[in-house]
């Protein structure tokens, strides 16, 4: 019994690891192309259920379509009539999978192992590495299929396994829980559907079991994206998968009330059990699709008085002095834009004085954060440029024009330090983390110093922007020379580290001065700024 169980746990757990090989493989390969014939496809109803159906024929994964149709209905690309619509065609779609899957298509399994195997190691980097990764997560579905099979064969002669379905024989709801949890856990129906059929054609269960089994199965598809949309604060993103929740989960818990005139009905059609459940889930799904695909409409209104847009909350992050209201005045837009750009250095600052705290610290938490702060940089940076652009549209004075080019000056360079910190600081930080690296000692007091080097810049560099004082952008300039004599010691010292043979610095010599660089970099950017007034100095001398 426990031999059988844990061979059944394995076939699962093997199934569902090569659907999401599949899922990632094909949207790494295709995932733009796939929501670009979603968005084409939106026009009405039909076009968009007929959109979900091949999206997730594709991706065999009804979750993988319902969280692209979520991902557009939260941009306001989707009504909400025509994103229920794509996810009764996901519905749908689903259940196709199983039917491909209910045929003998075991002597695939070698062939795409194979080829997947030879796409992988050959494309690295390429399209045809994805399709590979797809290839390979097919093969390992079929395999996974005959394993259930052959482990299912000998169920009979299991008392064990034989009276604990039939002990659950007459608990309709119990049999319905078990399969939605399953398919809770795998995060997809399919196979908790193919093992359900496994059972069928063994005769493991009786068929009542089975139909309570395969409902329970599209109430857990149906939690998956519900639960994964629950977790924000959007309801946009919520409405979709609580609709899907309401058709199909609401139809199915009704149909849990006549599982035994329905297993009546199958066991009276002539076939093999296991094609009877498959054509049973289709014909669930369509039954579904046909019946609401009309009433949609109604169904949305619903679903946006039950769950309305929430109270917008405010960001700290989103712009907050760029007043339209005087870019007919320049100074005040100008000073507008000066407040403004002060914001978004405090974001900078923020994320330039944690960044080598947070790769010393190894913490994946802050690491993940400051990646998300440089959104909001991102977003301030366009934000500003667009106001001070609109302001420039009015005839400046020379001292307004002066002001207008430090501001740019300043947003530029501060968008350029945000993504430094991102984009190198960040990454280096990851793969610190993951191959657990140390810095020696010293090298670290000499980052932390030139670190703090850099940080007291910035500061200089935010009074100079404020100021525009003369003697700061000079002493600014001071600190160029400072810190690259910092960081051309700390670079000697790290040679000579290597050259006694120290296994810390050995082993993190690439990530170390590959900081250095990056903290120079940023120097450079944060030097930048004082430029523009020394040569506003020099051409009024």
């Amino acid at each position: 019994m426990i031999s059988i169980l844990l061979h059944l746990a394995g076939g699962v757990a093997l199934l569902t690891w090569g659907l999401h090989m599949v899922e990632s493989g094909l949207m790494r390969a295709f995932g733009a192309t796939l929501r670009q014939f979603m968005a084409n496809s939106l026009g009405n109803r039909f076009n968009a259920f007929c959109a979900g159906l091949t999206v997730t024929g594709a991706l065999q994964s009804s979750t993988a379509t319902g969280m692209i149709a979520t991902s557009f209905a939260a941009r306001g690309l989707m009504k909400p009539v025509t994103g229920l619509a794509v996810m009764l065609g996901a519905n749908v779609g689903s259940t196709l999978i199983v039917q491909a899957f209910s045929l003998d298509l075991s002597w695939i399994s070698p062939a795409c192992l194979v080829i997947g195997m030879a796409l992988f190691e050959k494309g690295k980097g390429s399209q045809s590495r994805d399709l590979g990764r797809a290839s390979i997560g097919l093969g390992l579905m079929l395999l996974a299929l005959t394993m259930l099979v052959e482990t299912m064969r000998p169920a009979e002669a299991a008392p064990a396994l034989r009276t604990v379905l039939d002990a659950l024989a007459g608990e309709p709801v119990l049999n319905a829980a078990i399969a939605c949890l399953l398919t809770w856990a795998a995060h997809s129906s399919t196979p908790v559907v193919l093992f359900v059929m496994s059972l069928a054609s063994s005769h493991a269960a009786p068929m009542a079991s089975v139909v309570a089994l395969i409902l329970g199965a599209n109430i857990g598809s149906a939690l998956n994206p519900y639960f994964a949309g629950a977790k924000g604060d959007d309801s946009s993103r919520k409405r979709l998968p609580a609709g899907n929740l309401l058709l199909r989960g609401g139809v199915c818990l009704g149909l849990l009330a006549i599982t035994g005139p329905i297993a009546r009905l199958l066991d009276g059609l002539p076939g093999d059990r296991g094609h009877l459940v498959a054509d049973f889930h289709t014909g669930l799904n369509v039954t579904i699709a046909v019946v609401f695909i009309g009433l949609i409409g109604p169904v949305a209104t619903l679903l946006e008085r039950l769950i309305p847009d929430a109270p917008q909350a405010s960001d700290p992050d989103a712009p907050r002095y760029l007043d339209p209201s005087v870019l007919g005045t320049p100074s005040e837009a100008l000073a507008c834009a000066t407040r403004e750009v002060m914001h978004m250095g405090d974001i900078v600052e923020d994320m330039l004085k944690r960044s080598i705290p947070v790769m010393l610290a190894d913490d994946r938490g802050s690491v993940a954060d400051l990646t998300r702060r440089d959104d909001a940089v991102d977003r301030l940076h366009e934000a500003i440029k667009l106001y001070v652009t609109d302001v420039t549209r009015e005839h400046l004075s020379d001292v307004d024009d002066q002001r207008a080019t430090a501001i740019m000056t300043f947003v530029i360079n501060l968008e350029h330090i945000g993504d430094i910190v991102d984009k190198n600081l960040m990454e280096l930080a990851q793969k610190k983390i993951k191959g657990k690296l140390r810095f020696s000692a010293e090298g670290t007091t000499e980052l932390l110093a030139l670190h703090q080097s850099v940080v007291d810049s910035f500061h200089r560099a935010q009074t100079l922007f404020v100021s525009g004082n003369p003697q700061t952008a000079e002493r600014l300039l001071e600190d160029k020379l400072v810190v690259r004599q910092l960081e051309r010691r700390a670079a000697d010292q790290h040679l000579v580290r290597l050259r006694e043979g120290r296994a810390d610095s050995l082993s993190s010599s690439s990530l170390h001065l590959d900081v250095l660089r990056d903290l120079k970099r940023i120097h450079s950017h944060v030097c930048a700024i004082a430029y523009p007034l020394l040569q506003r100095d020099a051409l009024c001398a």
